[in-house]
């Protein structure tokens, strides 16, 4: 979340750190600009996920940027959770974890 970065993930930022940007342009996009300056300054390389509109108007240099539809803000969580959770999945699959059987999953549970 654009609040939070200022929290403690900023101190983890430096040249050898990739940071993901989800930034459609909608009411925190100004926001969310500003902490990508911060990244940007604390050497972060930085991977944009956004929109056309968003991809026009941000003047931050990126490693990548990735431009989705401009669709209506009222699903847009949908539609920028799905590069998010292909990351996970190919990351899991490059590291040799196996998806459909994830460590310490109950396959049932019960309730006390």
């Amino acid at each position: 979340a654009a609040g939070e970065l200022k929290h403690g993930p900023i101190a983890l930022i430096d040249e050898n750190m990739p940071v993901i940007v989800i930034a459609p342009h909608d009411r925190i996009f100004e926001k969310t600009v500003s902490n990508m300056q911060e990244v940007a300054a604390r050497g972060g390389k930085i991977i944009l996920i956004t929109d056309s509109k968003g991809a026009a108007q941000v003047s931050v240099k990126t490693m990548e940027t990735i431009i989705l539809p401009d669709v209506p803000e009222i699903i847009s969580p949908i539609i920028y959770a799905l590069p998010i959770q292909m990351l996970a999945y190919f990351a899991a699959v490059f590291m040799g974890t196996d998806v459909d059987q994830p460590r310490n999953l109950a396959k049932s549970v019960t309730v006390e």
